[in-house]
């Protein structure tokens, strides 16, 4: 419903007379005036089935009205039906003759709606550098925004290099000027560099330029958000990595109130801040929809989870920027005499993690390399001691501990991180935060029943007696690594046998070197 509302200028709001105005009909009311939906038609069908009552199309009408208001949809035509009869849906209705408006397809076929985008600055998203040869280079898009005119300036975003308009290209042949809605290509009169994604825009009103906002987020996933948790964010043609924070609130959709909230589920709407990993052009939804309204991607299943509208961008990601270090990662390196790395273990509780990983280290420390050991349960003394052990304080525990990791390459280190880290999703986000070449999973593969019987802290006959919820491989569940670096069946291996393959790999892939 958020989707198709997205592209639409009026919306029908369909309602059962027998049942009235329900959460469904508040939900959907209010994802169209989130959206930008000011047109309405009340549709209340099924009146065959209540005796074509004035009485009951009245308090409905009212109920809804009343509601409407509250969240800014103003423009309502409200008209009796029955489906199933006929009654007002193409001709007039004897059996409402108390009503005087019009039938539904006749409101359709006449209501005006407004081009909201067509008095608005240019905007065209690139889609496609077209280069059929080369003696041509355009740049293929939908204009979403105002108009351009052949000869005019536009700015290229983010890069904000700008260039004059020498062609506006169609199939039909060139044009002198397109607007909102066209497809065309652009041609250029210099040669700039110019990628898919790319905004071109008006130099006298261009959009905002950032990487952290705030925004609506329609959570359409049965799998609840994990705040941290790296997703993929898509606008327009643009793809960006992306992590949000804890939602400031969710929205009531019956009562409109403002709730504090950890995450979201299946159909829960609220207010979060958003973390891109680059920089993107846009504009606030309110104003353009195109450059202001977003999806976000699992990044593992590549399945829509949630839609999206942004509202501002973050003052501080307009404060903050990066500082350039001369002393830098290929430094420290070089000055301990090998490359950084972060090697990951992970597996069950119990499966051998922590003996490993402590065996490795001793063994690289003999060997002269620099190494730290991240425990799970260390760094929940200190670090992460605010966080539980739900889901999403198991994803934010990962994302704060692969941030560490990270800042550990850079200082020229070996880092052992050993962790269960349950979800692939976070083990592929520590390893997105480094080189390819930096990052080593370690699976310490032992079967649940002998972590079990281990059980050297006594967690999982807790688990099984109910006093420790969340736990991995009882009632949390475990996901396998799928192409890990190393693999190590802790049944047939003794630690140090284990180790020695550990080291054996970082000596293969030139960890160990200069």
């Amino acid at each position: 419903m958020a989707t198709g509302a997205s592209t639409a200028d009026l919306a029908i709001i369909l309602i059962d007379a027998r049942k009235g105005v329900l959460t469904q009909t508040r939900r959907h009311s209010y994802l169209v005036s989130l959206l930008g939906i000011r047109k309405v038609v009340l549709a209340i069908n099924k009146l065959d089935l209540v005796g074509y009552s004035k009485a009951v199309f009245d308090r409905i009408e009212a109920e809804y009205r009343a509601f409407a208001q509250q969240i800014g949809l103003e423009d309502i035509v409200c008209i009796p039906l029955s489906a199933l009869k006929g009654d007002n849906v193409t001709a007039p209705s004897a059996n409402t003759h108390w009503y005087r408006g019009p039938t539904l397809m006749n409101y359709l076929e006449t209501v005006a709606v407004e081009d909201a985008v067509q008095g608005r600055p240019f905007r065209m998203p690139v889609q496609w550098v077209n280069r059929p040869d080369l003696d041509f280079r355009g740049f293929s898009g939908r204009v979403v925004g105002g108009s351009v005119r052949r000869g005019d300036r536009v700015r290229v975003l983010p890069s904000g290099k700008e260039s004059t308009v020498a062609r506006i290209v169609t199939k039909d042949g060139d044009l002198e000027q397109a607007t909102a809605g066209h497809s065309i290509t652009l041609a250029l009169d210099d040669e700039i560099d110019i990628s898919r994604g790319d905004l071109l825009a008006t130099p006298d009103s261009p959009p905002g330029i950032a990487d952290q906002f705030e925004a609506v987020v329609i959570w359409m996933s049965e799998d609840e958000m994990f705040p941290g948790r790296r997703y993929l964010l898509k606008i327009g043609p643009k793809t960006v990595g992306v992590t949000i924070a804890t939602p400031k609130y969710k929205v009531n959709v019956n009562t409109l109130e403002h709730l504090a909230a950890k995450t979201l589920h299946l159909n829960e709407i609220g207010v979060c801040n958003l973390h891109l990993d680059q920089t993107i052009a846009f504009d606030p939804y309110a104003e353009n929809r195109d450059t202001g309204g977003f999806i976000l991607i699992d990044r593992l299943t590549n399945n829509t989870i949630a839609a999206g509208l942004l509202h501002f961008a973050l003052r501080r990601s307009q404060n903050i920027h990066w500082q350039a270090i001369e002393v830098h990662k290929k430094t420290h390196a070089a000055l301990n005499g090998h490359q950084p790395c972060v090697v990951w273990f992970t597996g069950l509780s119990g499966s051998g993690k922590s003996t490993i990983a402590n065996v490795v280290e001793k063994k690289l420390h003999a060997l002269g390399r620099h190494t730290y050991l991240l425990d799970g349960d260390n760094v929940r003394h200190g670090l992460n001691k605010d966080l539980g052990f739900t889901e999403a304080d198991r994803v934010e525990n990962i994302r704060r501990v692969a941030e560490v990791a990270r800042l550990m390459v850079d200082a020229g280190l070996i880092v052992l991180a050993s962790f269960i880290s349950p979800f692939r999703a976070e083990r592929r986000l520590a390893r997105d935060l480094v080189q390819k070449d930096e990052f080593c999973e370690v699976f310490v593969d032992t079967p649940l029943s002998v972590a079990e019987q281990r059980d050297t802290k006594g967690l999982y006959k807790k688990a099984r007696r109910g006093d420790l919820k969340n736990f991995t491989g009882i009632d949390s569940p475990y996901e396998p690594p799928e192409h890990a670096e190393v693999r190590i069946d802790t049944v047939a291996v003794a630690p140090e046998d284990a180790a020695e393959l550990i080291i054996a790999h970082l000596r293969g892939t030139g960890i160990l070197d200069a």
